[in-house]
């Protein structure tokens, strides 16, 4: 009988196996992202400044790593729809959702359930923007200032009036909360959209309305809306004399509009990691910030640990808010 002997294999014969077979398994635990183009849910109204500022954003970090962006507004339910949908995508890093605060914060500090969960279900990219707002009322409203508006309005016995530009807009929010910190009556009047709500207040339709710059600028030269506070903690660069409704004694008003950048849960950290360094980037960007602003949005860099902490803080705000009133969200 004829024996094979078996030949040992030299130790460069097996790293070199070792090597050629490691190539493909990193390759396959790491797989080149993004590999096609990336859809981003916004549930929100196209031409909003949220939108706006998703878009001039999504367009730089395109060119940052070298694959379009897709902006796919989905609307319906204040939100839910748009975000519900982005929840149940696959985490591969292709379908992302830019959410705001009311979305994320509001909807499900309300009585009805939401079908996602933002701190089980999305995982923090990092923020995109916010949208200060001012109070703004027709120029036949007789005030001048936050305290002659709250002081007319309860004469007017619960019927003067605020424009929205729908339930769970960042008008109705915005009013929501100065109503109880104001201890004040208004009666809401739901439009299709802000950009129709300003009009309407313009035209006097009705009294008042939580107002973007955006919203405003169409306005501005005809004297027909008067700016009588801001709603952010400190004033506004570009309407310095304007003072903030917690200068003029609404204790602790602070509000704004934001929007920022989500993955659904269990997106690879590589690809997790890739987006923040590229969002990062794409926010330092020479003129990023002047685009923003001239869309009416304020640049907000905010890291996702830092987001995810302004989302748990909010939302614990909204719930206390929740439990003394009743607000209507779809």
């Amino acid at each position: 009988m004829t024996r094979l002997r078996a030949r040992m294999p030299s130790r460069r014969q097996v790293l070199g196996a070792v090597v050629s077979l490691g190539a493909p398994l990193r390759a396959a635990a790491q797989p080149s992202w993004p590999a096609r183009p990336v859809t981003v849910i916004v549930p929100l109204q196209p031409g909003s400044a949220s939108d706006a500022a998703v878009r001039i954003v999504l367009e730089v970090m395109e060119v940052e790593l070298g694959q379009s962006f897709a902006v796919k507004n989905v609307l319906g339910e204040a939100g839910r729809v748009g975000a519900s949908l982005a929840a149940r995508a696959a985490p591969d890093g292709h379908t992302l959702a830019a959410l705001n605060n009311a979305i994320m914060t509001v909807l499900p500090s309300g009585a009805s359930p939401t079908p996602f969960d933002p701190q089980r279900d999305f995982v923090p990219v990092g923020g995109i923007a916010t949208i200060p707002t001012f109070l703004g009322v027709h120029a036949s409203v007789p005030a001048r200032t936050v305290p002659e508006f709250i002081a007319w309005a309860r004469t007017r016995g619960g019927v003067a009036t605020y424009a929205s530009g729908g339930l769970g807009s960042p008008q109705h929010l915005a009013t929501e909360l100065f109503m109880v910190l104001a201890d004040v009556t208004l009666r809401h009047v739901s439009y299709r959209g802000a950009t129709e709500a300003a009009a309407e207040l313009a035209r006097g339709a009705v009294d008042s309305m939580f107002i973007s710059q955006t919203l405003l600028l169409p306005h501005l030269g005809s004297g027909t809306i008067r700016l009588i506070g801001f709603g952010g903690a400190r004033r506004s660069p570009a309407f310095p004399d304007v003072p903030t409704l917690a200068e003029q004694g609404v204790a602790g008003y602070d509000y704004a509009s934001w929007i920022a950048l989500f993955a659904p849960a269990a997106t690879p950290e590589p690809i997790l990691a890739a987006l923040r360094a590229a969002l990062r980037r794409a926010l330092a960007r020479p003129g990023v910030a002047e685009r923003l602003a001239r869309s009416g949005n304020e640049i907000w860099p905010v890291e996702a640990a830092a987001l995810a902490a302004t989302i748990r803080s909010d939302a614990a705000r909204w719930r206390a808010v929740m439990r003394r009133t009743a607000i209507t969200l779809y």
